[in-house]
């Protein structure tokens, strides 16, 4: 492949990327050099708007994974990628109206504090190493993936590029914190819409206007996105997508780290509701951008498609390719579209950095070293970001074995992501689950996910589940023909391979959940029931309300115990925020379940919670 180098206005530009979020790193680390805390330093002093945390979360988790990988999938597969415009706003609903409230009102810091309120240490630590294992592999996707692509395509280094995103990232997380992370992840969003912009105008100009996109896609079955198919097999369908989606993105946005530590950084929880909302919006022109990018892709490319003729090695590389064939002649403006993988590259692998080090600080830290100044946790704090930055750059090196950027970096949010949500929604759903049956449902959640993805990769999925759509190289230079793709042949393979190890990827999250619900729910009535005296009702979240709203009695029968009809309670329920600015956080080191009295508001005496709040919200 004829590998087209960048001139140095190209350079100029993705330079320019990295020089400005590094001064936000500084300008951070200047202004608040005076509030040297922990707190201020990791969850920005919880004093954030809206705004600036809604384009974070959207940059965060729309990487170069998204930038790359969804028009190559969409390229390849056909449109049906869109139906996650159903999944992501489930995703969102549930997350706010459920996961959010609880984390938000117990004033916690680091989302596995919960676990110990609800359960025990011993479920707080297993979930913490599974989260810090899962972020240092993903991490290790997103910054590998994008940089090999655009070596091979653009012949970018590939070891520069992940020695700068990783030092550059841990540097402004280093110095300025989350409040650095955040404005830092709103200024790459910007950046990412602008570069998509750039080749959706320019790419649609090529293939003679939107109306001839969507007729070459039509004409290559490129259009057909609802398919209700429900054979769990198949890769892409509307019910793997719209039910598997949700559960993947549920894990990554309901019970995730670095999606809740920034919620709760917002001044008021009405605040953060109101970024996850505006997230959506995000979520939904980012998915957008890159569903008509990889149409534009096929328009252009239907009669030569460059990943079956051998022009390049791998689909993550069709996005650059395409870029450098329609900017032959504007300097500068394949810089634009580097700096816009780039950006999402540099969002998500910073909130990996903030988040691992702020659960690694609160749950185990704070937990052996009780009594830290306030100065000395902030360097630790630093330390830790430093720490996680190596490490996470150093992953990038196993990266390359994992496959498709998208699908590798779903299926690890599924195998870690789905046992996780289990896990919360154990807690925060089924008030009579147990310590043991927490635990053992994670590690029943681990188990089934990491069975079904691990076979998975040892044993593909039959090339008929899998198998893109049809791909011309009738119209290529014969220089360039190769002989066309086939699907590989399958060796002696078990039966469980055609259907267990055959299951969608995006089901891996589902498996886990599901799975790590229904251990949970059978060791603790195997083990005895917890009783929901023992359970402070802010760590429960009333979803049977909905469901037995015609009789208090099975109202009652349904918080198994738990005392949500105290009128004290139910006033703490119907309002937001129950952080005060000097309050401490509501987890001390080494609280036990009976000490809960340090939740904000609690009084020991009646056993119940005053109102602390600041604006009332919806009673859920």
């Amino acid at each position: 492949m004829e590998v087209k180098s960048f001139v140095v206005w190209d350079y100029v530009v993705f330079a320019a990327l990295f020089i400005i979020s590094s001064g936000i790193g500084v300008f951070f680390a200047i202004k608040e050099r005076k509030k040297a805390t922990s707190r201020e330093f990791l969850v920005g002093g919880r004093q954030m708007s809206f705004g600036p945390v809604a384009l974070s979360l959207t940059a965060s988790f729309m990487s170069a994974v998204t930038v790359l990988g969804t028009p190559s999938d969409v390229y390849r597969f056909g449109a049906s990628f869109v139906v996650f415009f159903i999944a992501y706003a489930l995703v969102i609903v549930f997350t706010s109206e459920l996961f959010l409230p609880v984390f938000y009102r117990s004033g916690i810091t680091s989302t596995y504090e919960y676990l110990q309120l609800r359960f025990n240490k011993l479920v707080r630590y297993a979930a913490t190493v599974i989260y810090i294992v899962q972020t240092i592999l993903y991490t290790g996707v997103v910054v590998y993936a994008p940089a090999l692509a655009l070596n091979q395509v653009t012949g970018f280094d590939l070891w520069g590029s992940v020695f700068a995103t990783g030092i550059v990232c841990t540097f402004y997380c280093t110095l300025g914190g989350l409040k650095a992370v955040v404005w830092t992840d709103a200024f790459q969003m910007v950046v990412m819409i602008v570069g998509f912009l750039t080749v959706l105008i320019q790419g649609s100009a090529y293939a003679g206007g939107l109306h001839n996109v969507l007729e070459h896609s039509r004409n290559g079955s490129r259009l057909n996105i609802f398919d209700f198919d429900p054979d769990p097999l198949r890769r892409h369908t509307f019910w793997t997508i719209s039910v598997g989606g949700t559960f993947t993105w549920l894990g990554i946005y309901g019970v995730n780290q670095s999606t809740i530590q920034r919620c709760i950084s917002c001044k008021t929880e009405k605040h953060a509701k109101l970024a996850l909302y505006f997230n959506l919006l995000g979520l939904w022109v980012i998915l957008l951008c890159a569903v008509f990018s990889g149409l534009i892709m096929y328009s252009y490319f239907r009669d030569c498609d460059p990943w079956t003729s051998g022009i390049i090695s791998a689909p993550d590389q069709l996005m650059p390719y395409f870029v450098m064939e329609i900017f032959p002649t504007m300097p500068g403006l394949p810089g634009l579209f580097v700096a816009c993988a780039f950006s999402g590259t540099l969002s998500t692998v910073a909130a990996s950095i903030n988040a691992l080090a702020t659960v690694t600080f609160e749950d185990f830290v704070k937990s052996c070293f009780p009594h830290l100044s306030d100065k000395l946790s902030t360097w630790i704090s630093k330390g830790l970001c430093l720490l996680f930055g190596v490490l996470c750059t150093s992953m990038a090196m196993a990266a390359s074995l994992m496959g498709g950027v998208i699908q590798a970096a779903l299926s690890i949010h599924g195998m870690c992501g789905g046992p996780m949500l289990g896990l919360f929604s154990l807690g925060i759903l089924f008030p009579f689950v147990n310590w043991k049956g927490a635990l053992g449902g994670l590690m029943s959640g681990i188990t089934l996910s990491f069975w079904v993805a691990i076979g998975a990769f040892i044993y593909p999925a039959p090339a008929s589940k899998t198998w893109p759509l049809p791909l011309s190289t009738d119209q290529c230079v014969s220089l360039n023909e190769t002989e066309p793709m086939s699907p590989p042949a399958l060796t002696s393979r078990p039966a469980i391979a055609e259907t267990w190890y055959s299951l969608s990827y995006l089901y891996y999250s589902a498996v886990g959940c599901l799975g790590c619900i229904a251990a949970g729910i059978i060791i603790s009535f195997l083990t005895g029931h917890q009783s929901g005296q023992d359970i402070q009702p802010l760590l429960i979240r009333p979803v049977c309300n909905l469901f037995c709203f015609w009789s208090k009695k099975y109202k009652t029968l349904c918080w198994c115990g738990v005392q949500h009809d105290t009128g004290t309670e139910q006033e703490n329920l119907e309002n937001g925020n129950t952080w005060k600015q000097g309050d401490e956080s509501v987890l001390q080191n080494g609280l036990k379940q009976e000490s809960l009295v340090h939740l904000p508001g609690y009084d020991p005496k009646d056993k119940s919670y005053t109102n602390m709040a600041l604006e009332k919200i919806t009673h859920f």
